[in-house]
Protein backbone atom coordinates (compact mmCIF):
# COMPACT_ATOMS: atom_id res chain seq x y z
CA UNK A 1 0.00 0.00 0.00
CA UNK A 2 1.29 3.61 -0.86
CA UNK A 3 0.66 6.56 1.46
CA UNK A 4 1.38 10.10 0.20
CA UNK A 5 1.06 12.76 2.80
CA UNK A 6 1.07 16.12 0.50
CA UNK A 7 1.30 19.42 2.77
CA UNK A 8 2.06 23.06 3.19
CA UNK A 9 5.63 24.01 4.14
CA UNK A 10 8.88 22.46 6.26
CA UNK A 11 8.66 21.40 9.69
CA UNK A 12 11.67 23.19 11.17
CA UNK A 13 11.37 22.42 15.24
CA UNK A 14 12.96 19.57 15.94
CA UNK A 15 10.69 17.71 18.55
CA UNK A 16 8.46 17.73 15.28
CA UNK A 17 11.31 16.14 12.76
CA UNK A 18 11.77 13.47 15.53
CA UNK A 19 8.23 12.76 15.54
CA UNK A 20 7.59 12.37 12.37
CA UNK A 21 10.94 10.47 11.57
CA UNK A 22 9.86 7.96 14.13
CA UNK A 23 5.96 6.97 13.37
CA UNK A 24 7.45 7.09 9.45
CA UNK A 25 10.05 4.60 10.53
CA UNK A 26 7.11 2.84 12.21
CA UNK A 27 5.00 3.04 9.38
CA UNK A 28 7.49 1.13 6.50
CA UNK A 29 6.36 -2.30 8.09
CA UNK A 30 3.16 -1.22 6.84
CA UNK A 31 2.91 1.29 4.07
CA UNK A 32 5.24 3.03 1.78
CA UNK A 33 5.23 6.65 2.62
CA UNK A 34 5.93 9.29 0.93
CA UNK A 35 6.12 13.04 2.47
CA UNK A 36 5.82 15.79 -0.21
CA UNK A 37 6.42 18.99 0.68
CA UNK A 38 5.36 21.77 -1.11
CA UNK A 39 6.63 25.66 -0.35
CA UNK A 40 4.17 27.75 1.84
CA UNK A 41 3.64 31.31 1.24
CA UNK A 42 4.44 34.32 3.59
CA UNK A 43 0.75 35.94 5.19
CA UNK A 44 1.19 39.16 5.94
CA UNK A 45 0.30 40.41 8.86
CA UNK A 46 -3.70 42.24 8.76
CA UNK A 47 -3.70 40.89 5.57
CA UNK A 48 -6.81 41.20 3.38
CA UNK A 49 -9.17 38.32 2.58
CA UNK A 50 -8.48 38.64 -1.08
CA UNK A 51 -4.65 38.37 -0.02
CA UNK A 52 -5.25 35.23 1.91
CA UNK A 53 -7.44 33.61 -1.01
CA UNK A 54 -4.36 34.42 -3.31
CA UNK A 55 -1.62 32.81 -1.19
CA UNK A 56 -4.14 29.72 -0.81
CA UNK A 57 -4.77 29.44 -4.33
CA UNK A 58 -1.07 29.47 -4.55
CA UNK A 59 -0.63 26.61 -2.38
CA UNK A 60 -3.48 25.10 -3.15
CA UNK A 61 -1.95 24.88 -7.21
CA UNK A 62 1.16 23.35 -5.37
CA UNK A 63 -0.95 20.81 -3.34
CA UNK A 64 -2.65 19.67 -6.99
CA UNK A 65 0.37 19.34 -8.70
CA UNK A 66 1.57 16.45 -6.55
CA UNK A 67 -1.54 14.46 -6.55
CA UNK A 68 -1.74 11.83 -9.08
CA UNK A 69 -5.22 11.74 -10.98
CA UNK A 70 -5.76 7.82 -9.90
CA UNK A 71 -5.14 8.67 -6.30
CA UNK A 72 -7.63 8.34 -3.56
CA UNK A 73 -7.53 12.08 -1.79
CA UNK A 74 -8.24 12.71 1.87
CA UNK A 75 -8.08 16.36 2.56
CA UNK A 76 -7.44 17.47 6.21
CA UNK A 77 -10.12 20.01 6.71
CA UNK A 78 -12.12 21.19 10.20
CA UNK A 79 -15.33 21.30 8.12
CA UNK A 80 -14.65 17.25 7.26
CA UNK A 81 -15.77 14.34 8.75
CA UNK A 82 -14.65 12.87 11.78
CA UNK A 83 -13.80 9.35 12.35
CA UNK A 84 -13.22 7.58 15.47
CA UNK A 85 -9.84 5.45 15.06
CA UNK A 86 -10.75 2.16 14.31
CA UNK A 87 -13.48 3.78 11.45
CA UNK A 88 -10.12 5.03 9.65
CA UNK A 89 -8.24 2.46 9.74
CA UNK A 90 -11.65 0.66 8.28
CA UNK A 91 -11.55 3.47 5.65
CA UNK A 92 -7.64 2.59 4.97
CA UNK A 93 -7.74 -0.79 4.71
CA UNK A 94 -10.95 -0.58 2.29
CA UNK A 95 -9.16 1.85 -0.13
CA UNK A 96 -6.17 0.12 -0.76
CA UNK A 97 -3.47 1.60 -2.33
CA UNK A 98 -2.28 4.88 -3.51
CA UNK A 99 -4.04 7.30 -1.05
CA UNK A 100 -3.21 10.77 -0.29
CA UNK A 101 -3.63 13.09 2.58
CA UNK A 102 -3.44 16.45 2.44
CA UNK A 103 -2.44 19.45 5.31
CA UNK A 104 -2.72 22.82 4.22
CA UNK A 105 -0.63 25.74 5.62
CA UNK A 106 -1.71 28.49 8.13
CA UNK A 107 -4.76 29.53 5.87
CA UNK A 108 -5.77 25.95 5.14
CA UNK A 109 -6.97 24.76 1.97
CA UNK A 110 -7.48 26.29 -1.25
CA UNK A 111 -11.37 25.44 -3.04
CA UNK A 112 -9.63 23.71 -5.42
CA UNK A 113 -8.10 21.41 -3.39
CA UNK A 114 -10.88 20.79 -1.14
CA UNK A 115 -13.03 20.38 -4.66
CA UNK A 116 -10.27 17.56 -5.58
CA UNK A 117 -10.94 15.88 -2.29
CA UNK A 118 -12.73 12.34 -2.47
CA UNK A 119 -13.35 12.75 0.99
CA UNK A 120 -12.88 15.60 4.11
CA UNK A 121 -11.37 14.27 7.30
CA UNK A 122 -11.19 16.21 10.57
CA UNK A 123 -9.63 15.21 13.44
CA UNK A 124 -11.48 18.22 15.95
CA UNK A 125 -13.40 21.58 15.46
CA UNK A 126 -10.46 22.99 16.59
CA UNK A 127 -7.42 24.88 15.42
CA UNK A 128 -3.88 22.51 15.05
CA UNK A 129 -0.64 24.27 14.10
CA UNK A 130 0.15 22.21 10.05
CA UNK A 131 3.38 21.19 11.58
CA UNK A 132 1.75 19.11 14.82
CA UNK A 133 -1.15 18.00 12.23
CA UNK A 134 1.53 16.06 10.46
CA UNK A 135 2.48 14.30 13.96
CA UNK A 136 -0.87 13.80 14.80
CA UNK A 137 -2.10 11.92 10.83
CA UNK A 138 1.17 9.83 10.77
CA UNK A 139 0.20 8.63 14.57
CA UNK A 140 -3.11 7.46 13.48
CA UNK A 141 -2.16 6.01 10.36
CA UNK A 142 -0.04 4.04 12.27
CA UNK A 143 -2.81 3.28 14.96
CA UNK A 144 -4.46 2.21 11.79
CA UNK A 145 -2.15 -0.21 10.55
CA UNK A 146 -2.11 -1.55 14.30
CA UNK A 147 -5.77 -2.02 14.30
CA UNK A 148 -5.73 -3.49 11.33
CA UNK A 149 -3.11 -6.25 11.84
CA UNK A 150 -4.94 -6.80 15.34
CA UNK A 151 -1.50 -5.78 17.29
CA UNK A 152 -1.60 -4.76 20.00
CA UNK A 153 -1.15 -0.63 20.71
CA UNK A 154 -2.39 1.21 23.17
CA UNK A 155 -5.66 3.47 24.12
Amino acid sequence: MRITICCVGKVKEKFYCQAIDEYSKRLSRYCKLEVKEVADEKTPDNASDTVNDIIKAKEGERLLSCIKDEAYVIALAIDGKMLDSVQLSQKIDNLGSDIVFVIGGSLGLDKRVLDRADFKLSFSPMTFPHQLMRVILLEQIYRSYRIMKNEPYHK
